[in-house]
């Protein structure tokens, strides 16, 4: 694996990695009240856009990365919008 290849992987599984302790206080907690739904639908839309330049370049990384972010980021908005504490 090439070294720029092997950085883009690291770096997108850290700033993916992020978004889990986020998820799993949510799901635990069952509230989603401090959580700004605004930042999370604009973030989800910029994920959403990543993942597709991603693919229309061939970039494994960028691919990766954002799939799971966005897997992720749309969980914590599934969470906002159904939890009502």
């Amino acid at each position: 694996m090439e070294l720029m290849t092997f950085i883009g992987l690291a770096a997108g599984f850290c700033t993916t990695a992020a978004f889990l302790p986020q998820v799993i206080k949510t799901w635990k907690s069952k509230s989603a009240k401090d959580l700004s739904l605004g930042m999370y639908s604009i973030f989800c839309t910029g994920v959403l856009l990543w993942l597709i330049y991603g693919i229309m370049i061939s970039d494994l990384p960028i691919i990766l990365a954002n799939a799971i972010t966005l897997i992720l980021a749309v969980s914590i908005l599934f969470f906002k919008l159904t939890f009502k504490n």
